[in-house]
């Protein structure tokens, strides 16, 4: 094989993001046009190039608003973009989940109203219950960034402490028909948990709430505990008549992107397999595993024929142990660096689809056999780093980082292994 494997795993990543771009896919999700009002809302990292993708495809009037993470807006001319902070909320955000309420409020059953949806929704939407404050859903989100809880945990708990979450915010569109267009970043693609659900009720319970809490050991506010443990954050459920008319579409998701990588691994004559699209776990311990089966394949070429290409998806969680540098995939491959160190021919890129990994600027990072030892020349003690939660520092110090830039969507993370 002459490919050159950082290429090779670049062009599979661009292929997976491809089949999320909204451009291709928000067209053959067109509602049907209404005798009222079209008003678009949306949040989350992919939402601005879901609306400039929708006012392209709509033919009629729109009027909007959408949220998304600063450095992700797109040129929309009759939708507007609010760009605000992510992970961590701030006011920006605040004032865009005010305005959001204040668009659907007073709509008609004659109007439409289109929701955006897409992962990152969740921070990008703070609008703390009564009696909560900003500061409060602050200290939530990043006592859940830190707990290790599932996406699905987290985003329960959020709902149950907004205004906005769990259905809400199609609530207070009522008696408007509301379509959403979702891009999902969640394993097993529940459309409910995307962005905590701003149009879309889920089952999960203040109880369940609570539950995960005391599972996951977090400390909340005072303030946030009283809250969950009075019935007036109980959220709507499914079965609310209010939602009765209302749309669900998923128009993007892992297994899709997933399945697009494949396809153009076989397309430059790598055969390939997906594990899974919905991989959940510590990032570090889903990396040690990886490096096993990778070491299985190349030096006993079983449970897959070499040469070969293992693609799995999923979002990973990182029980934060220090204050180092990174995100979940990086973790993961600082990880799956360490397993498979002296092993030859294993290559891998880990890396969020949105284009970015935690908090800086890198959506992943590339890894092969040689990676700790490189790092150990370069002074840059693996172990260490890992157990640090510093793979972005590790990564940095041999140019190994990769940042392909905000990609525009966002269908959760992609780890494609090639062996060689």
């Amino acid at each position: 094989m002459t490919l050159d494997p950082k290429i090779f795993l670049t062009s599979i990543f661009e292929a997976a993001v491809a089949a999320a771009d909204p451009e291709r896919t928000i067209r053959n999700h067109l509602p049907t046009q209404p005798e009222g009002r079209t008003i678009v809302i949306g949040a989350g990292k992919g939402s601005a190039r879901m609306a400039a993708a929708f006012e392209k495809a709509w033919d009629g009037p729109i009027e909007g608003l959408v949220v998304t993470r600063y450095g992700y807006a797109a040129p929309c001319e009759r939708i507007e973009i609010i760009e605000a902070g992510h992970p961590v909320p701030d006011e920006a955000g605040l004032t865009a989940s005010k305005r959001l309420l204040q668009k659907v409020s007073g709509l008609t059953a004659d109007d439409l109203v289109v929701a955006l949806i897409s992962g990152g929704g969740s921070a990008l939407l703070p609008s703390p219950a009564k009696g909560l404050t900003l500061a409060d859903e602050i200290a939530v989100n990043e006592a859940l960034l830190a707990s290790g809880a599932p996406i699905a945990a987290m985003n329960t708990i959020r709902k149950h402490i907004s205004r906005i979450k769990g259905g809400r915010l199609a609530a207070a569109a009522y008696p408007a028909r509301v379509v959403s267009l979702v891009v999902s970043d969640i394993p097993g693609d529940n459309p409910a948990l995307v962005a905590s659900g701003p149009t879309i009720p889920d089952e999960g319970s203040r109880a369940d709430a609570l539950n995960f809490v005391k599972i996951y050991g977090m400390k909340f506010p005072d303030a946030v505990i009283a809250h969950l443990n009075s019935p007036e954050a109980d959220a709507p459920q499914a079965n609310d008549p209010r939602f009765a008319g209302n749309e669900v579409r998923v128009i993007a998701s892992a297994s899709v992107s997933l399945e697009a990588a494949a396809h153009e691994a076989k397309r430059q004559g790598i055969e390939a397999v997906i594990l899974s699209d919905s991989i959940e776990g510590e990032a570090r311990e889903v990396g040690s595993v990886h490096a096993a089966l990778a070491r299985e394949v190349a030096t006993r070429n079983r449970p897959f024929a070499k040469p070969v290409l293992i693609l799995s998806g999923g979002e990973t969680t990182v029980t934060l142990r220090a204050k180092g540098k990174g995100g979940r995939d990086s973790e993961f491959l600082l990880s799956f660096a360490l397993g498979i160190n002296g092993a030859a021919g294993i290559h891998a890129l880990a890396a969020d689809t949105d284009g970015i990994d935690g908090s800086e600027d890198n959506a992943g990072a590339f890894a092969d056999g040689s990676t700790v030892t490189r790092m150990r020349a370069a002074g840059i003690d693996a172990k260490a780093m890992l157990a640090g939660n510093d793979a972005w520092t590790a990564f940095n110090g041999v140019g190994d980082l990769f940042v392909p830039g905000p990609t525009g969507t966002n269908v959760n993370d992609l780890r494609a292994i090639l062996v060689r």
